[in-house]
């Protein structure tokens, strides 16, 4: 039997999810903020909760696990290692450095994916699109500009978070390979529970406690399950079976912008009206990448999921 992970259009236009996803993520780094936990057990139960919340609605599918090659199941550990290793690197980087500054180098995703795309899968990017990623990564600076003073602990989060972009772009790539053979669903969940492992097994090695934590702190970890991975990462991981990769990286240039108003609403962290035009910069980059990359010659003849494994 053979997997199948695509169709060929979407039920629903790619934007309006693509919008909930931007909305999601830009919760990640408030609630990260809000708990008192480590990082690495408050990613753990991130992805147990998210987990649980999964099962219900897939319980079907779970029989076509039999199905997965021994390629894919090794695909599968490295998505979910270095999906592990995205969430310990960037969720570390606020505590050190404010949530502007660290949402800007997370942007910077999209970079990196389209050049790993280019390499691995060939993908091309229509010159006008490229224009609308330059106008939302200048704008995504302009947002983060703002982040006062240049520290010591200021350096370490911004290298915590430019190293934990680079992990997400890897799983990023390593993901959109695994669901030319492999539905969203199995892939999430798979990915999820290796990324949960991980963690487990990093707060076991340096003797974390990971159950004595009060109901405010359980809360948010539930919320981190249902908000920026539920409606962040799962919803970007189905549109991945759609459009290309740095389609959905592009998304993260919002997270700057929503994540900053939050942080200036619930932290007091301050933003200009110089970085409020940065947020329209991004915005309008977003619509002008989205706009002409899906319209380019290049983007109906490169290599794509649904090109590759037409349904049927």
């Amino acid at each position: 039997m053979t997997l199948q992970a695509t169709n060929p259009k979407p039920p629903i236009a790619p934007m309006i999810p693509l919008i909930v996803g931007m909305i999601a993520i830009s919760f990640a780094p408030i609630l990260v903020r809000y708990s008192h936990a480590p990082v690495s057990v408050q990613g753990m139960w991130r992805m147990l909760f998210t987990i649980a919340v999964m099962l219900p609605f897939g319980r079907k599918q779970l029989g076509s696990l039999r199905d997965v090659s021994r390629k894919d199941w090794l695909l599968l550990f490295v998505a979910g290692f270095f999906l592990a290793l995205h969430f310990l690197l960037w969720m570390a980087s606020l505590d050190y450095t404010s949530i502007a500054s660290s949402t800007i180098i997370l942007s910077l995703e999209p970079v990196f994916v389209m050049i790993g795309a280019y390499f691995v899968f060939r993908d091309r990017t229509n010159k006008w699109a490229m224009l609308g990623m330059t106008i939302a990564l200048a704008g995504a600076v302009c947002v983060g500009s703002g982040d006062s003073g240049v520290s010591a602990d200021a350096i370490r989060g911004d290298l915590l978070s430019l190293a934990g972009t680079l992990a997400v772009a890897v799983n990023m790539l390593v993901a959109k390979r695994i669901l030319t053979r492999v539905p969203s669903y199995l892939y999430s969940l798979v990915a999820f529970a290796v990324t949960g492992f991980c963690f487990a097994v990093y707060n076991v090695s340096l003797d974390y406690e990971m159950f004595a934590y009060s109901g405010r702190e359980w809360l948010v970890f539930a919320l981190l399950a249902v908000v920026p991975t539920v409606f962040g990462h799962m919803i970007f991981n189905w549109l991945l079976s759609y459009v290309k990769a740095a389609t959905i990286s592009m998304s993260v240039l919002a997270e700057p912008v929503g994540a900053s108003i939050l942080g200036m609403l619930l932290f007091r962290e301050m933003i200009t009206g110089f970085q409020l035009a940065g947020g329209a910069c991004v915005i309008l980059g977003l619509i002008l990448y989205m706009r002409f990359e899906k319209s380019s010659p290049e983007a109906e003849t490169a290599p794509s999921l649904t090109a590759e494994h037409p349904a049927g």
